[in-house]
């Protein structure tokens, strides 16, 4: 028998998760338990459900719009409202021991300062599991639910630079504890070493902080930060902000094709020369929406009935198709260089189980993922990435 391999796998199966799937019919599927998707029971089945098939980390969509399609507001077939993605992962997060937490972060309308202290904390209850997807708001409508800026008045670079600053006023923030700030010595009545508390001071074009935080230094020292990718903007985004990026090969972004796995891996390491990025190289995971069946056949006639009820819209490649089919994909990507595939499941009561039960094994017996969980680490150990020293540390 074929001895498990070490928990830091050589490609990391990542999971989406969104509501009752990607797909917008997917609420009306059997089974789907649309009305679930508000209780907490909902989440902690579909991440324990994602341990359980050895995912290194799952990420949790968000956004500031009830729809979960932009220009779907205010239809009545598809599914509406959100609960807020780190408040679902603070509760989901206590209830697994070995994967990686990631809700999703906007930060075109959020202050940095609560941010930070947000995916702090939920480093600590996790244990140092903790990540974070940045993400960059460009709708009239999010806009308006907020009223402090005009839509249409900002470019995309400005938003992109806005969002890098956003990360950086965390990160800073992050390390404004040092590892060994608290004291909490009862004889001497000292919690603190105030000497180890750091002000920030960052002054921007988009935010002015002082710190320092209100939260200790995470477990991790930084938390993961994730972006997703479709162009160049985005890919510099991620080099100068995150340790991994999302890549879509095959699928098309806003400005249409986005090429191959090869060539999102080249977009990502360009991105990381153009911007002087020093330190590890990104991690680049490319993102696939799948639907599972027996046979291609099989799940391309769900496909096929799934969009005459609503038709699916996808900046990542959709694969309908067997879990041979997913597996060869995966094993292609991995042979071009990608260190990762974060698959985003169609219909969740179907395509979860069958990504966890069925395709974690059949990648796993190619040498490709982990076949057991190792002992309990955090997410920057099962990614490989060493933990940061903290930068305030010498002063």
């Amino acid at each position: 028998m074929t001895p498990p391999l070490p928990a830091m796998a050589p490609f990391h199966l990542a999971i989406a998760l969104d509501g009752t799937g990607w797909h917008p019919a997917s609420w009306r599927e059997p089974g789907a338990r649309p009305a679930d998707q508000f209780g907490a029971d909902f989440w902690v089945e579909q991440v324990r459900e994602a341990e359980n098939g050895l995912a290194t980390f799952v990420t949790i969509e968000d956004g500031f719009t009830a729809a979960r399609v932009p220009g779907d507001e205010g239809r009545s077939d598809r599914a509406q409202g959100r609960l807020d993605a780190t408040l679902i992962a603070q509760r989901v997060g206590p209830t697994t021991e070995h994967v990686g937490i990631v809700p999703t972060v906007v930060a075109t309308h959020t202050e940095p300062f609560h941010v930070s202290t947000q995916i702090a904390t939920l480093d600590w209850v996790t244990s140092g599991r903790a990540g974070e997807r940045i993400k960059v708001s460009t709708g009239d409508a999010e806009y308006a639910l907020f009223g402090r800026r005009q839509p249409g008045t900002e470019s995309r670079d400005a938003l992109f630079d806005e969002a890098a600053d956003h990360v950086e006023v965390q990160r800073r923030l992050w390390d404004s504890w040092e590892d060994d700030a608290e004291i909490r010595d009862v004889a001497t009545g000292r919690f603190v070493d105030r000497d180890k508390l750091h002000y920030i001071d960052f002054v921007g074009t988009h935010f002015a902080v002082r710190g320092p935080s209100i939260t200790p230094r995470p477990p991790q020292g930084q938390p993961v930060v994730t972006a997703l990718a479709h162009v160049d903007t985005a890919y510099r985004l991620a080099a100068r902000a995150a340790d991994v990026v999302f890549t879509t090969p095959d699928g098309t972004g806003r400005d249409g094709p986005t090429g191959d796995a090869a060539t999102t891996l080249a977009a990502a390491r360009a991105a990381e020369r153009e911007v002087g990025r020093t330190g590890e190289p990104l991690v680049v995971v490319g993102d696939l929406l799948v639907l599972l069946d027996d046979d291609a056949a099989g799940a391309r006639a769900q496909l096929s009935r799934l969009d005459a009820v609503a038709p699916l819209r996808s900046d990542a490649a959709v694969l309908a198709g067997s879990v041979t089919d997913v597996a060869d994909t995966l094993e292609s990507w991995a042979a071009a260089g990608l260190t990762g595939a974060r698959l985003r499941p169609a219909v969740a009561t179907n395509d979860l189980p069958r990504i966890t039960r069925e395709l974690a094994p059949e990648l796993a017996r190619r040498g490709l993922t982990r076949g057991a969980w190792g002992e309990p680490g955090s997410l920057r150990d099962l990614l490989g990435l060493p933990r940061p020293a903290d930068r305030y540390a010498h002063a």
